[in-house]
């Protein structure tokens, strides 16, 4: 009889735990399509409000948009770097290119910078603190079977993130999501986003912004 009372003790046990794993996913799926659908949302509503103003089609009106928008339009967009390095809703080089197009090449370099090197830290600790499951639910199961074989490879996988990072097209935020999964040493990481980051980013948001303006608006 106690054995019986133990064994259904245990069950009642792990079937609260599933219950308990299942709402932290639903919850956290909630997570995720809310921030996606906001996210969307803005970035539909800032290149309508860009449409409009006709930034897309005068230098001039370009520049009168970006002194309206004042110290909110650099922290809009930083956010809006964020959410996008952490949250895959839109391509990273789509927002990296906008950022130099409508800040100009210095300061949309560098508001990309910051925003792509905070995203990337919280992809990192995120991933480091929760697991593949957490990881599985921002990239999806194709994409992290795809990457599995890298956390087995060690060393090996320190030295391709470090290229990788210097490489204008690469699945950076993938990676440092992968990074906290082996649990890639702090000071290589950062060593990798803070100065091997920065000349991927440059190269890929000045070509990008040099193809749109000098070959598609003829600017």
């Amino acid at each position: 009889m106690k054995n019986e009372k133990n064994l259904e003790e245990d069950k009642s046990k792990k079937n609260c735990k599933v219950n308990l794993n299942l709402e932290k996913n639903t919850k956290l799926d909630t997570v995720f399509h809310v921030i996606t659908a906001i996210t969307m949302l803005a970035m539909l509503l800032m290149f309508y409000k860009g449409y409009k103003l006709g930034i897309f089609t005068s230098q001039e009106k370009l520049d009168s948009f970006i002194v309206s928008l004042g110290f909110w339009g650099p922290l809009s967009f930083v956010i809006i770097q964020i959410v996008q390095v952490v949250i895959p809703v839109i391509p990273g080089g789509v927002t990296s290119i906008a950022g130099v197009f409508i800040f100009g090449p210095v300061k949309g370099t560098l508001y990309n910078y910051v925003g792509i090197v905070t995203g990337s830290y919280i992809n990192y600790f995120l991933a480091r603190k929760y697991g593949v499951a957490f990881v599985e639910k921002l990239i999806g199961k194709k994409k992290l079977q795809r990457y599995t074989k890298w956390l087995h490879k060690g060393n090996k996988f320190d030295r391709f993130f470090s290229i990788a990072m210097a490489v204008p097209i690469s699945p950076d935020d993938i990676l440092c999501l992968f990074a906290g999964l082996v649990n890639m040493k702090l000071s290589k990481f950062t060593f990798a986003i803070l100065f091997l980051k920065p000349w991927s980013l440059i190269a890929y948001t000045f070509g990008g912004d040099f193809l749109i303006k000098k070959m598609l608006l003829n600017w």
